[in-house]
């Protein structure tokens, strides 16, 4: 194109450094016209009209390198040049000086820098950042460096020059100059295309506790190896090996105890432990309230972060059955719970004559993840205690003693059995009983429960943790929870038929009228007997006396009025360390006179010290290993069972 005067338009070249802290120096208008002059052969005079596109991307190398000293590079011509695309900038200087424009500005705007178009478009000015391209001034226009094929075709000095290849070697050089290679954003059918869309505000942080609950829990590290990290970097060299590992540290984002943290898994998912640790720590017996004591608050918070345990206590008058009950599911481990507790104590009245064969069925019911830790007798009272396998290196040495309540004191079916034991820092107390029976012998078992009282000579070696507050005349007071359970052989003050007739009334939990006439809530609320103790909420049936096998209440001569003679009791040194949870008894097994009961509470514990006898994980491993043998074997047959019984399905159907 031409003007009327006869000159060419000049033409105006945009250049950005990319050195650093380089700034925009622009090809002045003099020296493009002088140059294409030069070139096109004129004289004197200013270039001729259309000068192409090629003429003026020639004297691009020459000039760049003698007025910005741009290291020579060879350039790598495209093996195809399209003559239709067009250069854009290098895209990760073009997308920071971009980010906060929208791709609807870039369409609307006619100053705006987008590249969609396919050409250099104009840029505001802006002051030159260190490191980064800078924008182009003003002066730039958005054919300066593209030319249609038609334009160039007729243009003399084009064929002149080599034509389209010529063309694509210059603007090789052109981009290598820039720092990049050229990289087409043209679009056939001139169709622009959106830039990227940026968000326009920053992105909300993400949630630092990125793991699940499971997950942090498996892989916290213990306090005394919080070196851990460094350690395994210098030793392994793992250092920043990953983005979760470093960078995303940094930033606060995903740390917590997925990322750095768990390259304690190194060796495995257990805790490490520093070998300084192994040599110092004793499993038998430590130092007063030092660093990682056994017992002492950061191993109980890591075991129990909310400081709660929680203990299912039970009592059954087994009234000397020699056949033990099928399944002891429904007793040990009722549905309603959803989890299992850390700790089980059974106390059996009238037990059968085969002790060893009742721990096994408990053994077998509870399976591997629980260990007997201690069980003693007394005649025919039992009581076995039974705690997860992981926890009975926080035990004390446990201790137990016996009371005979009998004139003939070689009559043991009526007295009292009691296990203590200290765990972390806090001590218990169970005592499993058989009161005087009868109807109306309400002093006599008043008396059972005093000499109880007094003659239980516990404890014996383990310290007691509160020793202020403890008396001599009662060993209750000398431990921090107490629970007291067994056939207490208190009844109902009323004759049969009336508490039958308020049985059929309230068929399902509404038992309140007969707890009016219940003799030992009467006694406790005198503070006659059990002084200090709570009990839960009844919300059972009475649990004595059935008829054997059926759900029926006495149906023999004496007709016995239904009672609730077996029942929990508790007690604590510190105000609602004890919450019961579920208090009830177990129907559905029949072997005996009396329903099982059972009851489950959470206990809050407290750390303690190391100065304390402990058990060093002693437990009953021959009862171990029988019951998980029988509970494999039970497995076994039933699945054979099952399998039996399809396969007689299947040839009847046939």
């Amino acid at each position: 194109m031409s003007t009327p005067n006869g000159f060419p338009q000049h033409s105006r070249v945009c250049v950005t450094r990319s050195m650093e802290g380089g700034a925009v120096q622009d090809l002045q208008a003099k020296k493009a016209g002088k140059a294409a002059k030069k070139e096109a052969g004129g004289e004197g005079g200013p270039p001729k009209i259309g000068t192409p596109i090629s003429e003026t991307l020639k004297l691009l190398p020459e000039e760049l390198k003698a007025n910005m000293k741009i290291k020579s590079i060879t350039p790598r011509p495209p093996r195809k040049p399209r003559l239709e695309r067009a250069a854009s900038l290098d895209e990760k200087s073009w997308r920071k000086w971009r980010r906060f424009r929208t791709s609807q500005e870039s369409l609307t705007d006619p100053n705006d820098t987008s590249s969609s178009n396919g050409s250099l478009q104009e840029a505001s000015p802006s002051p030159p950042t260190r490191g980064r391209a800078s924008p182009c001034n003003p002066c730039c226009q958005p054919d300066s460096l593209h030319s249609s094929p038609d334009a160039l075709e007729a243009s003399p000095a084009g064929k002149s020059r080599g034509g389209a290849s010529d063309l694509g070697k210059r603007a090789s050089e052109i981009s290598s100059a820039f720092g990049g290679l050229l990289r087409g954003k043209g679009f056939a059918g001139g169709k622009p295309r959106l830039s990227q869309i940026m968000p326009a505000r920053p992105l909300p942080p993400m949630e630092l506790n990125v793991a699940s609950h499971s997950l942090r829990t498996a892989n916290r590290i213990d306090s005394d190896c919080l070196d851990y990290r460094h350690y395994s970097q210098h030793k392994f060299g793992r250092v920043s090996s990953s983005l979760s590992d470093s960078r995303l540290q940094g930033n606060g984002t995903l740390y917590d105890n997925c990322s750095t943290d768990s390259m304690k898994s190194t060796f495995s998912l257990l805790t490490p432990i520093r070998a300084k640790d192994v040599r110092s720590r004793s499993y038998l017996e430590g130092s007063l309230l030092a660093s990682g004591a056994l017992l002492g608050a950061e191993e109980l918070s890591r075991y129990f972060p909310d400081r709660n345990i929680g203990i299912f206590v039970a009592t059954w008058n087994m009234q000397g059955q020699k056949e033990l009950p099928v399944n002891l599911d429904d007793f040990l481990l009722p549905t309603d719970p959803d989890f299992a507790q850390d700790m089980y104590v059974i106390g059996v009245q009238e037990g059968c004559p085969d002790r060893r064969e009742w721990e096994i069925r408990l053994q077998e019911t509870l399976g591997p993840h629980y260990v007997l830790l201690h069980s003693a007798a007394h005649g025919v009272l039992y009581m076995s205690v039974f705690i997860r396998r992981d926890l009975i290196w926080f035990c004390s040495e446990v201790e137990y003693a016996t009371v005979t309540t009998r004139i003939v004191s070689q009559i043991k079916t009526k007295g009292a059995l009691g296990i203590c034991f200290t765990f972390f820092g806090t001590s218990f107390l169970f005592i499993t009983s058989h009161f005087t029976s009868g109807d109306s012998k309400v002093n006599e078992r008043k008396l059972d429960y005093n000499k109880t009282i007094q003659a239980l000579t516990l404890p014996k070696n383990v310290p007691d943790t509160n020793p202020y507050r403890s008396s001599s005349s009662d060993v209750t007071t000398r431990f921090d929870e107490v629970f007291w359970f067994g056939d207490f052989n208190f009844r109902l003050n009323k004759d049969r038929e009336t508490v039958d007739s308020i049985l059929n009334q309230n068929p399902d939990t509404d038992v309140s009228k007969l707890l009016v006439y219940d003799q030992l809530t009467s006694e406790m609320s005198r503070g006659s007997i059990f002084k200090g103790f709570q009990e839960a909420d009844i919300h059972f049936r009475p649990s004595y006396k059935f008829d054997i096998g059926k759900d029926s209440y006495d149906t023999t001569s004496k007709q016995r009025t239904p009672s609730y003679t077996d029942r929990v009791v508790f007690r604590s040194r510190y105000k609602d360390d004890i919450q019961a949870v579920k208090y009830s008894s177990c129907p559905v097994i029949k072997t005996s006179d009396h329903r099982p009961v059972f009851a489950l509470f959470r206990v809050k514990v407290r750390p303690g010290r190391d100065n304390i006898p402990l058990a060093a994980g002693q437990f009953d491993r021959e009862l171990y290993l029988i019951g998980i043998r029988r509970r494999i074997t039970r497995e076994l047959q039933k699945r054979l069972e099952q399998k039996d019984q399809k396969a007689s399905s299947i040839c009847s159907i046939s």
